[in-house]
C-alpha cells in the first residue's frame, strides 16, 4: 500500500486535480471531504473527455465534482490480496483506494499487487 497520496477535493478546479494526478504518477486520486472521508474517484479515463473540450476552449471552469465517480471502490487493510488480484485481473479499476472506516489512508496499485504475487511465487518455488 502507498501510504502518501495526494487527495482531491469536490470543489478544486480540473487544471489543480491534474496537476496532482500527474505529479503524483498515479493513474488516479481519491476525492475526500474535509475529514479525509472517500466521496469519490477521478482517474484520467474520467478527465480526457472534459480535458479535450476544456484545453480546446481554454476553460477551466470544470470542477472535480463535475467529473469524479461517486460510487468508488476501495479496499480495506483486511481485504485478501488474492481476491483483489483476481478482480484487478478483469475489467475493474487497476488501482484502489484504501480506507479505514471511509477515511482514506492509503492507495493499492496494480503494480504493487503484481509485486506481492511474485514474491509469493518466488517464496512458493525455493520450498
Amino acid at each position: 500500500m502507498r501510504h502518501s497520496v495526494p487527495m482531491l477535493t469536490a470543489d478544486m478546479s480540473m487544471s489543480e486535480a491534474l496537476d496532482r494526478m500527474l505529479d503524483s504518477g498515479l493513474s488516479g486520486l481519491p476525492v475526500v471531504d474535509n475529514q479525509r472521508q472517500l466521496i469519490g474517484f477521478l482517474s484520467e479515463q474520467d478527465c480526457i473527455p472534459k480535458l479535450l473540450g476544456a484545453s480546446y476552449h481554454c476553460d477551466n471552469r470544470v470542477v472535480v465534482s463535475d467529473l469524479m465517480r461517486q460510487d468508488p471502490l476501495s479496499v480495506t487493510t483486511d481485504t485478501d490480496v488474492f481476491e483483489l488480484a483476481r478482480t484487478m485481473g478483469g475489467p475493474k479499476p487497476k488501482l484502489y483506494p484504501v480506507v479505514e472506516g471511509k477515511k482514506v489512508i492509503g492507495m493499492v496499485t496494480r503494480h504493487q499487487v503484481m509485486s506481492f504475487l511474485n514474491n509469493q511465487l518466488k517464496t512458493c518455488l525455493a520450498t
